[in-house]
């Protein structure tokens, strides 16, 4: 019986060694905790692309978006642990989410291994033309006149977008009405409608529409103006210098996955941050690639690690709350 025993157990090793040196051998789901059209899922997108000609295998983004980033967390948690289901999230589901959202049990610390982080990007307050605001000034001004007045679009309860606007609103000391959305996606939709009068994203999402005169860049989240908005001031120069936040993004895995697994994934995420094509996507939309010392699945696991007490903090002192 021991012999069966210690049979069957190094046939098993030997399958999961296979599997892992073998890995991919079909598609892999990339889970975007988010509805399609804002910038985690733009960045996704590039990324998946450049990952499936290293891997051999297409990288099919998912869009799980709703819940506060957890319907698309729980998705990947839950999945068995072998590469196939990852996610490519960002501070808000990694790092944000297990704050808000303390029932859900969620700890991406203990839940998630890191791959590596593909970007930081800063973020950007926007108003739609209806709202007729033409400066940060102006919209500070009315946000104080007439409390609750202006519509602060975001992408979800817990997104990186929810958190800023309460961060905004906090160093300022104003009050906006928030209205949480599936994603930035449909968020944005309607700040071009004019149905909300206000959102701040990412660099990503907003340099196109401010570029396109579809809504109006107020001020940007960098130590000095961008080139690819060279017309839009800094925070600082706006006059709300308290106000500094710039989005990491970054993919992971469910805790449990092989190490060579996380190793391929790594090594084929490091080819497609190298590639032409995605560094000059990544540059147009002010996108910063990670420095030689952020690269690779420990320095992003880090970065978790420290961000997740780092936001529970802004949360506390904000106090941010869901609903």
């Amino acid at each position: 019986m021991k012999a069966i025993w210690l049979a069957a157990a190094c046939m098993a090793f030997a399958s999961t060694g296979a599997s892992a040196q073998d890995y991919p051998t079909r598609a892999i789901s990339m889970v975007v905790p988010y509805a399609p059209g804002g910038s985690t899922d733009g960045l996704a997108r590039i990324v998946a692309n450049a990952m499936s000609k290293n891997l051999g295998q297409t990288v099919v983004v998912e869009n799980l978006g709703g819940g506060g980033t957890m319907i698309g967390n729980q998705k990947v948690t839950r999945a068995t642990p072998d590469g196939y289901t990852i996610t490519f999230g960002n501070m808000g589901s990694l790092a944000i989410a297990p704050s808000l959202y303390p029932k859900s049990n969620f700890d991406p610390r203990r839940d998630m291994v890191g791959v590596g982080l593909v970007a930081t990007v800063p973020m950007v307050l926007s108003v739609s033309k209806a709202s007729g605001i033409q400066t940060l000034p102006e919209f500070v001004s009315r946000l104080h006149a007439k409390p609750n007045s202006l519509n602060v679009g975001n992408a979800g309860s817990g997104s990186t977008s929810h958190i800023a606007a309460a961060n905004f609103l906090h160093v300022t000391q104003s009050q906006g009405m928030q209205i949480p959305y599936r994603g930035a996606g449909p968020a944005i939709s309607d700040l071009m409608a004019g149905t909300v009068d206000a959102v701040i994203d990412q660099t990503v999402t907003m340099i196109p529409l401010h570029e396109g005169g579809r809504v109006r860049a107020l001020a940007v989240a960098s130590p000095a103006r961008l080139p690819q908005m060279p017309d839009v001031p800094t925070f600082a120069e706006a006059g709300v210098p308290a106000f500094d936040m710039s989005v990491w993004n970054g993919i992971a895995a469910p805790a449990g996955t092989p190490a060579a697994v996380v190793k391929r994934l790594e090594t084929a995420l490091a080819a497609a941050l190298k590639d032409p094509a995605v560094r000059e996507s990544l540059d147009k939309l002010a996108a910063q690639a990670p420095t030689p010392q952020q690269e690779g699945a420990a320095a992003f696991q880090a970065l978790i690690a420290r961000d997740v007490p780092r936001y529970e903090e802004l949360i506390r002192v904000a106090n941010v709350t869901v609903n």
